[in-house]
C-alpha cells in the first residue's frame, strides 16, 4: 500500500461542489434522523434508516444483533443492565477494486440521552426545527448530523466523478452514552482500519485527549419506621446524600492531581463527579428502607480503571465510617456502566497532517486542538486495538440538555472537510 498522491487538478473544487448541491438533502436526511428518539434499547429504527441509507448506495451492509457475551473479555468493557437482546451495530464497507490507498473508519453512534421533562423544552425534542441556522432536536448535535456528515462526504466524492482507493468503512453504533459497546462490538468482527475519525461535536476542532469515566450505584439500606418515631430507625436517603457530599472529596482530590498531568494541567476541573440518578423509599410517611443512587466520575488518561475503583471502594468506606447507621450497615457499591479510560491521541501525527491543510483551505484558519473532560468511543480503537482515534465535527450547543441544537453552517463546512479529507487520506481515482 502506497501513501495517496495529491489530488486531481480541480477535484477539490468538483467536491466542495457537490457538498453545496446535496446540502438540502443533507439537512432533511438528518431531520429525518434526528426524529427518531432513539434512547437506550430504542435505537432499532435509527440503525434501520441507516442500513437503508447504505444500502440504496450500493454499500456492502453489515447488520448483526451483538453478543454481549462476545465482549466480556474485551479491554473496555462495561456492563450492560437494559434489555441488550435487539441491540445492533450497522457498518457499511466501500471496497476499491484494487486497495492502493490507506483505509478510513468514519463512526457515528445514533443512540441519545432522555430527553427529561417535555414541558422544559422551548421545541419538542424530537420534532427538528430550524431556526436561524441551528437545527433543534434531542441527538441534532450529539452526534446525528456528524454521522449524516460523514454519509455525505463520501457521497460527494462520488457525485464528483471519483473513487476513494483506500477501504472505507462507514458505521452506526450504539451504547456511545453508556458502555461502548457498539463500538466495541464492531472491533470485535474485525473491522480496522489506518485511522478512525469520530465526527463527533468539537466546536470544530480536534479532540486531542479526553476522559475516561466510571459508573457505579451505591445501595443505601435503612432501616423502616413510622414517621412519628423517625429517630428509633434510619434514614437511607439522608445517609445517601451523606455519601454524595463525602464524595466530593474524591472529586477534589482527583482533580488535584490532574493539575500535573500532561493533556489536562490547563483544563480547570477536567474530572466530575455526578449523582446523575436518584431512587428511593416507598412512602412519605415512612422513613425510607433504601435508596439508590447512580453515580458518574471521570478519571485521567492513563489512570488504571482497576485502581479507581478501588480508591472509589475506600473512599466510600471511609465516608460510611463516619456516619452513625452506614458504620455498621455499609453501602454496596454495583459498577453500572462504563468502565472506560482516558484516551491520548499521540499516534495521529500522519492524519493530522493530511486533515490540517484541508481544514486551513475549508475555515481558512489553523487547526486548533483541546483535550475534553467527556468520554467517546476513540478509546477503544486508539487504546486496545492499534487504530489511530480522534474526534473532529461541528459547533453545537445543549448537549445532554434542553433545546440542544446543532450550526448547520459548521455542518457544511465539516463534511467538506471529511470529504476532502478522505479523498486526500484514500487518494481517489476517476469512475
Amino acid at each position: 500500500m502506497t501513501d495517496s498522491r495529491p489530488l486531481p487538478a480541480g477535484a477539490r473544487e468538483r467536491i466542495e461542489a457537490a457538498v453545496d448541491a446535496a446540502f438540502d438533502e443533507q439537512i432533511d436526511t438528518t431531520i429525518a434522523f434526528t426524529a427518531i428518539p432513539s434512547t437506550r434499547a430504542a435505537e432499532a429504527p435509527c440503525q434501520d434508516m441507516f442500513a437503508k441509507l447504505l444500502r440504496d448506495r450500493g454499500y456492502e451492509v453489515d447488520d448483526w444483533v451483538i453478543n454481549q457475551d462476545d465482549l466480556k473479555a474485551l479491554p473496555g468493557y462495561g456492563p450492560v443492565e437494559t434489555d441488550f437482546s435487539r441491540a445492533r451495530s450497522v457498518v457499511g464497507t466501500c471496497r476499491p477494486a484494487r486497495e492502493e490507498g490507506r483505509s478510513l473508519i468514519l463512526q457515528g453512534h445514533c443512540d441519545v440521552v432522555p430527553a427529561g421533562p417535555l414541558d422544559m423544552w422551548e421545541r419538542p425534542p424530537f420534532q427538528p426545527v430550524i431556526e436561524n441556522g441551528w437545527l433543534y432536536g434531542r441527538g441534532a448535535g450529539d452526534m446525528k448530523s456528524g454521522t449524516i456528515s460523514a454519509l455525505y462526504a463520501l457521497d460527494a466524492i462520488k457525485a464528483a466523478g471519483y473513487r476513494p482507493k483506500g477501504r472505507i468503512h462507514l458505521q452506526s453504533v450504539i451504547e456511545e452514552e453508556s458502555t461502548g459497546l457498539g463500538a466495541l462490538s464492531t472491533l470485535q468482527r474485525g473491522y480496522r482500519a489506518d485511522v478512525c475519525i469520530l465526527p463527533e461535536p468539537t466546536d470544530e476542532k480536534l479532540m486531542r485527549a479526553q476522559v475516561g469515566v466510571i459508573w457505579f450505584r451505591l445501595k443505601v439500606r435503612g432501616i423502616p419506621v413510622h414517621v412519628a418515631r423517625a429517630g428509633t430507625g434510619s434514614n437511607a436517603i439522608k445517609a445517601a446524600i451523606h455519601l454524595i457530599q463525602k464524595l466530593e472529596g474524591l472529586e477534589a482530590e482527583w482533580n488535584e492531581r490532574a493539575k500535573t498531568h500532561p493533556s489536562f494541567k490547563s483544563v480547570e476541573h477536567p474530572l466530575n463527579f455526578n449523582p446523575g440518578i436518584i431512587k428511593g423509599g416507598d412512602w412519605a410517611s415512612s422513613v425510607p428502607a433504601w435508596c439508590d443512587v447512580d453515580c458518574r466520575i471521570g478519571v485521567l488518561p492513563g489512570w488504571k480503571i482497576a485502581d479507581a475503583q478501588a480508591e472509589i471502594v475506600d473512599f466510600v468506606a471511609k465516608a460510611a465510617r463516619s456516619h452513625p447507621f452506614l458504620a455498621n450497615n455499609p453501602p454496596e457499591i454495583v459498577w453500572s456502566g462504563f468502565l472506560s479510560p482516558g484516551y491520548e491521541a499521540t499516534e495521529i501525527q500522519e492524519s493530522e497532517a493530511v486533515l490540517a491543510p484541508v481544514y486551513e483551505h475549508v475555515f481558512g484558519r489553523k487547526l486548533t486542538s483541546f483535550s475534553s473532560t467527556a468520554l467517546t468511543d476513540a478509546r477503544f480503537y486508539g487504546l486496545d486495538f492499534g487504530v489511530p482515534a480522534f474526534c473532529f465535527g461541528a459547533t453545537m450547543e445543549g448537549a445532554h440538555g434542553f433545546n440542544e441544537r446543532v450550526d448547520l453552517a459548521s455542518v457544511k463546512r465539516v463534511t467538506k472537510a471529511l470529504a476532502l479529507f478522505t479523498a486526500s487520506w484514500c487518494g481517489i481515482e476517476a469512475n
